[in-house]
């Protein structure tokens, strides 16, 4: 190996040597003072800068590193603080009160801050040297790896090239080196207010390029995932992929069939929830990557399915995610897979229902094939699956405005996100925007005020249950045998227990007569309903 290595350095070849380009791309280092790189120190988190000096006070070495360093470049505040030393995990550990080593790929360590919803994780990593992955053991076949296959052992690939494990450690140089694009391989000491640049990533952050370091098959083959990786960054950033960064894209997609499901779906929800989500599957088709890769994506960017309806919701529902995400305001992923699997379901849905399921039990069981088919066997699948669920089976339940029905919604716990849905679903113009009206109204009403609602709701599904009866030879859905759709909003309510005579249908002549003037009646309502069970109102929170 040694005498390989120095063939390489003296340019030598040999049957056994491998390409020039597998070389260790190391660059000069270069310190780059405040009154060039210009970062505002008011921008960096106290919380980063106390780990980077505690670190540093022990006598390692330790700076803000990645994605910190590029985002504060370009002025903007950075929402994560990545630090990188030569001290060990073990080493890092030993000196924070609440710090934890985590992963088996890559050992780091997070260093927590405050509690609650109010904490705050500084990752640590390691310098890490650059190595030449033909010098790695290598597994046999592309199987997920169990833990008695990587055990005792620090660098491993699979048969595709891509690193199962990397837990060598190495000089700072090496440690840029290994990193994916140039301007993610800087680092900021905030106590010398220096940038450390080994790979001219100051230069490309203000051509805003994003360059690949080395050569970007190999490190494409190291790890599938900076294809998405690549994507992602230039719809966030706005930059251009550089043409040899860019070339491989299409010819190595494959790879990423090798990716542990789970790790794709993270970078899928980053792709949609990082509040560049329609830049970013632009960016996808651009690059030739919006097929094939993620199965909830082939179902919504399918050009087959185009202009029939789900665009205008999908594009909806992904610029409310991205004015959220702009606001500093949550955003949930179930909500927001939720919106791009509805049609899907409602298109399975209607197909058991052409066979003669019933409502209820087809939505239930196009629920379950849409999650199996587009989202599987995931990390979290259950949590996600019980939201994406609640969220479909509750749309139904906004179309029947009952006294009971009514109640008994708003106090769900997830009646926002479902109020939220339907609100999209209006917008797009999927159904009346009465209805949603309706429920904002009724979600925020007092007691007094709900009652009014649901005698205006009554009398409306009354008036058109008589314009229907009206028109010759129409019939209701009941009488035609056939069960009221899903989503129809105009759909009468259903009957209940304690509002059953409402529902009585008038037939013949009694229907074209004008309905007897009603004695408004005062019902008793449940403990607790008022203006506070719909958890606050609809607030567009998209269930958080």
């Amino acid at each position: 190996m040694i005498k390989n290595f120095i063939h390489r350095l003296l340019g030598k070849g040999g049957k056994d040597a491998p390409v020039a380009a597998e070389l260790p791309p190391t660059g000069r280092r270069v310190e780059v003072p405040r009154e060039v790189h210009r970062i505002d120190p008011k921008l960096i988190d106290e919380r980063a800068v106390r780990v980077v000096t505690t670190l540093q006070d022990a006598g390692f070495e330790a700076y803000i590193v990645g994605g910190a360093v590029r985002d504060l470049l370009l002025g903007h505040r950075p929402k994560d603080f990545d630090v990188a030393t030569n001290a060990t995990p073990e080493q890092v550990k030993g000196l924070f009160r609440r710090a934890f080593i985590i992963g088996r790929r890559f050992r780091i360590v997070h260093v927590v801050h405050g509690r609650g919803r109010d904490h705050e994780v500084i990752e640590v990593s390691t310098f890490r040297a650059y190595l030449d992955p033909s010098a790695a053991e290598q597994l046999v076949g592309n199987e997920k790896p169990g833990k008695s296959d990587l055990a005792s052992k620090s660098h491993v690939v699979d048969a595709s090239g891509r690193v199962l494990r990397d837990n060598v450690w190495g000089p700072q140089d090496e440690d840029a080196a290994r990193r994916d694009f140039t301007v993610n391989a800087l680092y900021y000491d905030p106590r010398r207010e220096l940038v450390i640049d080994y790979h001219r990533g100051i230069e490309d952050s203000r051509l805003r390029l994003l360059r690949m370091i080395g050569d970007p098959e190999t490190r494409y083959r190291e790890d599938p995932v900076r294809m998405i990786r690549v994507v992602r960054f230039a719809a966030k950033l706005g930059f251009e992929i550089e043409a040899a960064t860019r070339a491989p894209l299409v010819r190595m997609a494959d790879l990423l069939g090798n990716v542990p499901a789970s790790r794709l779906f993270d970078e899928m929800i980053k792709l949609l929830q990082t509040g560049h989500s329609l830049a970013s599957l632009e960016e996808l088709r651009k690059q030739g990557l919006h097929r094939g890769v993620f199965p909830i994506l082939d179902a919504v960017l399918d050009d087959a399915h185009r202009h029939d309806g789900r665009e205008k919701f999908i594009h909806m529902a992904l610029s409310d995610t991205d004015r959220r995400v702009g606001e500093g305001k949550p955003v949930a992923p179930s909500f927001m897979l939720a919106c791009m699997l509805w049609h899907e379901v409602l298109r399975r849905r209607d197909d058991r229902r052409s066979r003669g399921e019933s409502p209820t039990v087809a939505l239930q069981q196009a629920t379950d094939a849409v999650f199996d088919a587009r989202i599987g066997d995931i990390s979290g699948r259950g949590k996600l699956a019980a939201d994406m669920r609640e969220i479909w089976m509750m749309q139904p339940r906004f179309e029947r405005r009952t006294p009971s029905a009514a109640l008994s919604l708003v106090a769900q716990p997830r009646f926002r996100a479902g109020f939220d849905f339907l609100r999209l679903r209006a917008d797009a113009g999927e159904l009346d925007e009465a209805l949603a009206r309706w429920w904002e109204a009724f979600s925020l009403a007092d007691d007094q005020e709900r009652e009014d609602l649901l005698e205006e709701a009554r009398q409306a599904d009354q008036a058109a249950r008589r314009q229907t009866q009206g028109r010759p030879g129409a019939r209701t859905p009941a009488a035609a045998g056939r069960p009221v759709a899903a989503d129809r909003v105009s759909a009468p309510a259903e009957a209940s227990a304690d509002d059953e005579d409402d529902d009585i249908e008038p037939s013949g002549d009694e229907a074209a007569a004008p309905a007897p003037a009603r004695r408004k009646r005062r019902r008793r309502k449940p403990a607790g309903a008022g203006a506070g069970a719909a958890g606050g109102g609809a607030g567009g929170s998209q269930g958080t």
